[in-house]
Order: C-alpha cells, then structure tokens, then sequence
C-alpha cells in the first residue's frame, strides 16, 4: 500500500508556536485555508482511493477540498490526532517545556514507549491509536491511501514505523504545514519512506543512539 501522511494546514496556534493539541482544536488561518485549497493540485499525481482525517477540525478542513476533489469521504478517526500535550497544553512550543514535548515523542521513536508525557498519553497507547487506523486503511484493499494527521504524530509514528528513517533523521525534520511523507509497505511487512516533503528519502538506518534534536513547534499541531 502506498501512505500518504499529510500534515494539516496552518492554524492561529501555528503562528503563536503553541502546544494546541487538545480536541477540537482551532480552525484554519486564512494561509491554512489556501494551503487545503492547494493539496488536490500537489497531490495530482496520487491515486487517492481512501482519504482520512482525525477529530481535531484543522484536518477535517485541510481534507475537505481533496475529498471534494476526488469524490471522497473523509473517514474520521481519533487514532491519527496529535499527541496530546498533557501539562504541557497551550504552553510556548519554543519553550524548555515545548522540547519536552518533542523529547518525549522521539524517546518513544527510539523505543522507550513507557514514557509519559506529563499528565497525557505514554507511547504505547500512541502508537497503539496510530497504528490501528494505518491497518485499518490496509485491509480497506485501497492501494494509495491518504492520512491527514499532525506534524509531531507524524514524524513520531514515521521514525518507529519506517525501516529506513530513524530518530535524528525525523527529529531534523521539521514538516511544514500540508508537507507529505509518502510511505510504502504494509503493517505485516513493514514500512519504507519513499519521500519526505517532497525530498527522497535514502536509508538512514535507525539512529536512535543520535537522540531527539531538533525545534519543538512546527511541529506540533
């Protein structure tokens, strides 16, 4: 199956770089607004025969336009939301708590899953959620699916699940509003990045020894 995880468009706690992962969440700014207009266009290429979004409204508006372009439903589901911040909610995403956040999710990446995110989810029942969807949207028989979800599940769930990046590849990596990572493979026999933000992505191998680096907020969305 062919993955295509897409980051929602840009929203106001975007702009203020802050830990907003709390459901519903906010809506689209206006740039947010012409981004979502923009993916039909940057996703021509793609046969898209399944499009999801999760429960936070700034996904459901960046997939609306996709969807009304390929005739599509969007299938909502709350296992592609961002990981949600916890004690840490609405608190400067550049701040000493925003990199705790980040640390957080890429300690689970390397595989220290047990780790809690104070006062919010550890990252066994992340990727748990995350991964139920993914198989979900691969037993559906689709052959190209696309996942709207959020920058900092995204780049988390890619640097597990993804023989080929690892820890200081995605924590380097910050992913822009709408920016894609398209994967390929099946949770049976694993997954391989083929493109990240439209730049191919090579074998990095899994470098968790490397740690998490990296900005805390465009990420987190």
């Amino acid at each position: 199956m062919r993955l295509l995880l897409v980051r929602h468009g840009q929203t106001p706690s975007n702009v203020e770089y802050l830990l907003d992962t709390a459901i519903p969440g906010p809506g689209l700014t206006a740039l947010g607004e012409q981004q979502a207009a923009a993916l039909p266009e940057a996703l021509a290429d793609e046969d898209i025969e399944a499009l999801y979004a999760s429960t936070l409204i700034r996904t459901q508006l960046t997939a609306a336009p996709l969807a009304a372009a390929r005739g599509l439903d969007v299938i909502v589901r709350d296992g592609i939301r961002e990981v949600f911040a916890g004690d840490l909610e609405m608190l400067d995403g550049h701040s000493p708590q925003g990199h705790l956040y980040m640390e957080t999710i890429f300690a689970w990446s390397a595989g220290d899953t047990g780790r809690r995110m104070p006062g919010g989810e550890n990252g066994t029942e992340v990727l748990a959620r995350y991964d139920a969807v993914v198989t979900e949207a691969a037993d559906s028989g689709a052959r190209t699916v696309a996942l709207v979800s959020h920058g900092a599940a995204i780049r988390m769930w890619t640097a597990a699940r993804a023989d080929n990046v690892d820890v200081a590849f995605a924590a380097a990596r910050p992913l822009d509003n709408t920016g894609v990572v398209i994967l390929e493979g099946s949770p049976a026999d694993g997954w391989k990045a083929l493109s990240w933000a439209g730049a191919v992505v090579e074998s990095t191998g899994r470098g968790a020894e490397a740690g998490p680096t990296g900005r805390p907020l465009d990420e987190v969305e």
